[in-house]
């Protein structure tokens, strides 16, 4: 698929919403967007694009399940054109729960996007103006790294390895590309795979802010900036070539990769979406009950 560069794109009069558009690749996302004349709201803790022409803002924890439902039932997603789902951390060396009871990184990193779709995606796009092709949603995670999810322990409540954990994360992120594909047929959705890009979402992965420096350094040559990462994908976001391709996969290039094998297992799909929504009604309750 060839892609205009993303300095000549004519954005005037495109909606998008950004979860998790307040640092790293989303905001650099949003920023870039926005520059092209689209109306981008982000979702997130802390706004710093306060001069931003084209960007506002919704202040948000993602990491509460109740919260993110909440924010996703507000946000004016009837006139959204674009939703891109980047909100991201890695688990460390112990784990951490949310306030919820909830395994951080797959509160932050995938759970509260599988509990906001079911209040975005009814309703996303029922009010804007006819633009010739679907609405459209981008999940960010790993996709086609085959990562398979410990469905009987999705919350490592049982055991916790830190890679493990974000394997779940990852699995559930690919799988909720597929699952919603299926679900919600007047939309499009696709999965995002950024690669290493020079973000702080590894800051929570060694517990050492030494040794998270020495490995940064170590794999620097490896990583994109996420500023050269938003111009590869702005072009792709609004390619009309995307259109009837709901379910695919791309890199950082903007390139079509494959779906992971366990990613496209029925009964895989079908375990991990129960476990998920088992855990997600599990916070809600646990959430009610603290006040």
């Amino acid at each position: 698929m060839k892609l205009p560069p993303a300095e000549g794109l004519e954005l005037g009069g495109t909606n998008i919403t950004v979860i998790g558009g307040t640092g790293g690749i989303g905001r650099a996302l949003s920023r870039r967007l926005a520059s092209n004349g689209a109306q981008v709201i982000v979702v997130g803790q802390a706004f710093r694009d306060q001069n931003v022409p084209g960007i506002s803002f919704v202040k948000a924890d993602l990491s509460s399940i109740k919260e993110a439902k909440r924010v996703a039932a507000e946000l004016p997603v009837e006139s959204a054109d674009i939703v891109i789902f980047t909100t991201g951390i890695m688990a460390g060396p112990k784990r951490e729960v949310t306030a919820e009871g909830i395994e951080r990184d797959l509160a932050v990193s995938y759970l509260n996007r599988f509990a906001m779709l079911d209040e975005i995606a009814p309703r996303q796009g029922k009010d804007r103006a006819q633009s010739g092709v679907k609405p459209r949603v981008f999940i960010m995670g790993f996709p086609g790294t085959d990562q398979k999810a410990v469905v009987e322990d999705l919350n490592s409540e049982r055991a916790y390895k830190r890679f493990s954990a974000h394997s779940n994360t990852v699995a559930g992120n690919e799988v909720l590309v597929l699952q919603a594909a299926k679900r919600y047929p007047r939309i499009d959705f696709f999965g995002l795979n950024p690669g290493f890009v020079k973000t702080n979402i590894r800051a929570n992965l060694f517990g050492s802010r030494a040794l998270l420096g020495v490995m940064e350094w170590l794999t620097g040559f490896m990583t994109i900036a996420p500023e050269t990462y938003a111009d590869r994908m702005a072009p792709l976001l609004v390619s009309r070539e995307l259109e009837g391709r709901s379910g695919a996969m791309f890199n950082n290039k903007a390139q079509a990769i494959l779906a992971s094998p366990s990613a496209k297992d029925p009964k895989h799909a079908e375990a991990l979406t129960a476990a998920s929504l088992q855990l997600v009604a599990r916070a809600i309750s646990s959430q009610a009950k603290g006040g």
